[in-house]
């Protein structure tokens, strides 16, 4: 873990609520001159706590209307297995995050993607092929409580 101090915390809240301020903007709202600033933008960055950034984009805009959390059991957890399953799961550009799960279930995916009948197509062509697969638990989100938002920072 990287040693920060308010300001660093202060940086990082507001690059996760706009990643393309200015530096100007930026040190303007953390109360530093824009040469400090750059500086410890540039540490947060070589110290791996900022990985890259990225745009948000509108599923709706996009015609991405059904969100679904998808609940993977595998019947074998071999190195091979596993290994095979999460290769797989990082090929589907419809899987957005997946996750290996501890409990009843192995993995927790978030499917993303324009209908019903596609979802239909993506497990039938996609999913069932996963080796060792044991049973798929399909849950649909019908709407956003609480969309993305910063990470606390100790």
């Amino acid at each position: 873990m990287v040693t920060m101090d308010d300001i660093d915390r202060h940086i990082l809240l507001e690059l996760q609520r706009d990643g393309r301020l200015t530096n100007q903007e930026l040190a303007d709202r953390v109360g530093l001159s824009p040469s400090p600033c750059l500086r410890r933008v540039r540490l947060l960055q070589e110290s791996g706590v900022i990985k890259g950034y990225a745009a948000m984009l509108s599923q709706d805009a996009l015609g991405l209307s059904i969100t679904a959390f998808v609940r993977m059991t595998l019947l074998a957890h071999t190195s091979q297995v596993v290994d095979a399953v999460e290769e797989k799961l990082r090929s589907i550009p419809e899987v957005v995050e997946a996750y290996l799960l501890a409990g009843d279930d192995d993995y927790l995916v978030k499917i993303v993607i324009d209908s019903f009948a596609a979802y239909e197509d993506l497990v039938r062509r996609e999913l069932r092929t996963l080796p060792s697969l044991s049973s798929i638990k399909t849950t649909f989100a019908f709407a956003v409580t609480k969309p993305p938002s910063p990470l606390p920072i100790p």
